[in-house]
């Protein structure tokens, strides 16, 4: 038999591989177990009731006796409102703090020092984003280096400079606050320029706009949200701000609604008004919390945008 009659030996056939099954994914609207969420929801409803928990008690102590505020400090304010006296404890406050002046003096600050930081941080962020300036990058890193500097490390060169030049009043304050503030409204800002399309400005610049003329008249309008988002949460940190109003201010009819309240701290202490200073922190806190609640969404809206881009 030659070699070529031989026969080949059969081959046998491949076994078909198996595929592992794939699992079900779960439906669109369904939610998987995860211990790390329940974990983290417990922490947030937590977190979330004990602020809820203190408001009420800074609500209600602050219609309360002294008396009632160390012996029933969870129940429902009745001494003043039985003697017909329920303001009782934010009159004296308003009387012996110097609310007033105070109220006028936070207004007036705070509200130019937000301003002034939204107009001068809205064009160095599009100057940073949309341009393309040389250097934008790392000039973006460096203002963000900025906001993770704590002012408490430089307060004492800071009072130090601004003494010499006789700017150690209300209005360095406000400097000190339009400066500090600068970081964040940039860092806030560049996201929401950043979201805008490329062709709003190319089909300006086809109409024969210039960059300041596209700026003010076609990008800085559709970053209304982010404004507001910027001047809210300006307000809310620079009305509570107290250290370097504690610093800066030493004339009585200049002070701050925080720094009033330090003050007032002392002398409400030594008299046992603790009704009254309760008051007083709720003369303080009560404004930025409504305006908080009521620009909430806008402001969550706001944050979310500028950190996605």
């Amino acid at each position: 038999m030659s070699v070529t009659e031989v026969e080949a030996p059969a081959r046998r056939p491949a076994k078909p591989v198996r595929k592992p099954p794939r699992k079900p994914r779960p439906a669109p609207g369904s939610k998987r177990f995860s211990p790390l969420r329940v974990v983290g929801s417990t922490i947030v409803w937590l977190f979330t009731a004990g602020n809820i928990l203190v408001l009420y008690w800074l609500l209600t102590a602050s219609f309360k006796t002294p008396v009632e505020i160390f012996t029933k400090p969870f129940d429902l304010p009745y001494q003043w409102f039985k003697v017909g006296k329920p303001f009782r404890n934010f009159i004296y406050a308003w009387n012996n703090a110097g609310f007033g002046d105070a109220v006028l003096t936070t207004v007036v600050l705070v509200g130019l020092a937000t301003v002034v930081t939204v107009v001068v941080s809205a064009p160095c962020a599009y100057a940073l984003t949309r341009l393309g300036v040389r250097g934008a990058g790392p000039m973006t890193n460096v203002v963000a280096i900025g906001m993770g500097v704590p002012f408490q490390t430089v307060i004492i060169p800071l009072f130090v400079v601004l003494s010499k030049v006789h700017l150690d009043n209300e209005y360095g304050l406000f400097l000190l606050y339009v400066a500090l503030s600068i970081p964040f409204t940039v860092f806030l800002m560049t996201g929401f320029f950043r979201s805008l399309p490329d062709e709003l400005e190319e089909a300006a610049a086809l109409d024969g706009a210039s960059p300041m003329r596209t700026f003010f008249s076609v990008m800085l309008p559709l970053t209304r949200g982010g404004m507001i988002t910027a001047l809210t949460l300006n307000a809310i940190g620079l009305w509570n701000e107290t250290l370097l109003a504690i610093v800066f201010l030493k004339d009585q009819a200049h002070f701050t609604l925080s720094r009033a309240l330090f003050t007032f701290y002392g002398a409400a202490s030594y008299q046992s008004e603790y009704g009254g200073l309760i008051a007083g922190v709720a003369i303080v806190v009560l404004p930025m919390l409504v305006l908080y609640l009521v620009l909430a969404r806008r402001i969550i809206t706001g944050l979310t945008l500028g950190a996605g881009k």
